[in-house]
């Protein structure tokens, strides 16, 4: 009897006879040898990234919060580096007059920049705060091993966890909490990056900065005022209120704008927490010289927007040119606009006429990240308090005029001839200023006549925005350019919603 798998060797051995008999085929030729050493410089992979034990006394890792980065490591040799992180619980802003209990590593929304070099041993320290009323571990992409430490530093509040782990693999990685929801304890805020620099180190550059975005999920609206609890359902349907830049709203505008100088270097570590969105990384104005896709060791050039993963990041760099306001955002536009994923770098320095003429940016661009802070919230505040005087009102208002009205209807309130009739001096205005919240809320369609000029064209419903920043824009308007005064209440908005029907394609 011949079994089944004497059956299988004779047909195998059949077959190889078969196989002598065909004619001989020329094969091409052989790809040339890469010595190992070659090897390890182009891909810097696991199998290259353990250079021994580390030499000399361990190291404290120096930290920084965003965005700033730490210094190079600036060593021949691999080292034993001792990381230490806590995580802490806390209540912060995540938007003017708006704050959130975020959940963080280093008490910053993202966690602190982590920099370690290739073959070093990193032994890590977590730390769970007393205070805090979760536990929480971490799960680093750059770990080789099941869970990434996950497993290792599962860590109640008022305990620590130790894990020790190589750096294998060079490249920019992203690190997370991993406990159950994860998807809730990212969505909180709990990410940040560890960058891993090959032996070599990176090229030098002018400035490095840290960037790191992340979607949010909210009870309620987009820049609804008060405390705001975390929405499961939302980020279950992925439906973010936020889209952020460094866990907050502005985080990266103003005076907290990144800075550098003509004809300088920048190199950006962008990362991306999620735990859901994928961004479209984009930096008005300028072109990546330079990007290192999800942060591995292939390089792309002369690239206009990066994808960056949730989970992911990149490393984008390009020499500045020319002064002015550079924008950074998430390419899905509505994110950047009006969930507020948007920054600013700040270039000083020489004009180069030959390379760009001149002008500032658009203020379409910055909206209201143009003006300075603090008015939204001084009226917030006043209004939590019931004590919200016009003055403020007007203030605030402004703020949001500025961003949200003043492409059409013109800083100074003189709208566009034949276009957009003016807010300054308006007899329409004047006669019914609560007319005015209905327009705001549901959108004019059609033929209108101001000052005794007729215009026809389209008010967008504006609905999207909250009761107490059409009030507070009102406000403003009214008191403003020649008008006759008066004030609107967040209370008069909220009963024209509520009274009138959204027209079709309007935020409800």
């Amino acid at each position: 009897m011949i079994d089944a798998t004497d059956r299988n060797i004779r047909t195998l051995w059949l077959l190889a006879i078969v196989g002598c008999q065909q004619p001989v085929q020329e094969r091409p030729p052989a790809a040339p040898s890469v010595a190992p050493s070659a090897l390890a410089r182009d891909t810097g992979g696991s199998g290259q990234g353990d250079l021994g034990p580390p030499q000399g006394p361990p190291i404290d890792a120096v930290l920084t919060a965003a965005p700033q980065v730490p210094p190079p490591t600036a060593r021949k040799q691999p080292a034993k580096v001792v990381v230490a992180l806590e995580v802490r619980e806390v209540e912060l802003p995540i938007s003017e007059g708006v704050t959130y209990t975020f959940w963080t590593f280093g008490g910053r929304v993202p966690g602190s920049f982590i920099r370690v070099r290739q073959g070093d041993t990193v032994e890590f320290h977590l730390r769970n705060h007393p205070d805090n009323k979760m536990p929480h571990n971490i799960d680093l992409h750059a770990v080789t091993g099941p869970g990434g430490g996950a497993s290792s530093s599962f860590t109640a509040p008022g305990h620590q966890s130790q894990f020790t782990f190589k750096a294998l693999n060079r490249g920019l990685f992203v690190y997370h909490c991993a406990t159950a929801p994860v998807g809730m304890h990212v969505g909180n805020g709990m990410y940040g990056l560890i960058l891993v620099e090959p032996p070599e180190g990176l090229e030098p550059v002018d400035r490095e900065f840290y960037v790191m975005q992340g979607d949010f999920y909210t009870v309620g609206k987009y820049r609804e005022k008060g405390l705001q609890p975390f929405d499961m359902q939302k980020a279950i349907e992925e439906n973010a209120t936020y889209v952020l830049f460094n866990g907050s709203e502005g985080a990266l505008v103003d005076d907290r704008a990144l800075k550098a100088k003509v004809g300088e270097r920048v190199r950006i570590f962008i990362g991306n927490g999620g735990p859901n969105l994928t961004s479209s990384f984009h930096v008005i104005g300028e072109i990546f010289d330079r990007v290192y896709p999800e942060a591995g060791t292939r390089m792309q050039e002369n690239v206009q927007t990066t994808m960056v993963p949730a989970g992911g990041a990149a490393i984008v760099e390009f020499k500045v040119e020319v002064p002015g306001t550079y924008i950074l955002l998430d390419h899905a536009l509505f994110r950047a606009f009006n969930k507020g994923a948007l920054g600013m770098l700040k270039v000083e320095g020489e004009e180069n006429k030959d390379v760009y003429s001149g002008k500032e940016i658009d203020s379409s661009y910055l909206g209201d990240m143009m003006m300075p802070g603090g008015a939204v919230s001084v009226a917030a505040e006043q209004a939590s308090q019931g004590e919200l005087t016009i003055e403020a009102q007007i203030a605030a208002g402004k703020t949001l005029f500025t961003g949200t009205c003043s492409t059409c209807h013109q800083l100074d309130g003189a709208g566009i001839a034949n276009v957009f009739p003016p807010l300054a001096g308006s007899d329409f205005l004047n006669a019914d200023p609560r007319r005015a919240i209905g327009i705001v809320l549901n959108g004019l369609i059609g033929k209108v006549t101001v000052n005794g000029q007729e215009f026809n064209s389209v008010m967008p419903p504006m609905s999207q925005l909250n009761d107490d920043a059409i009030a507070n824009i009102l406000t403003y308007v009214l008191n403003s350019w020649g008008n006759k005064g008066g004030r609107i209440a967040a209370a008069q908005v909220s009963a024209v919603r509520a009274a009138t029907p959204r027209p079709a394609g309007a935020a409800h």
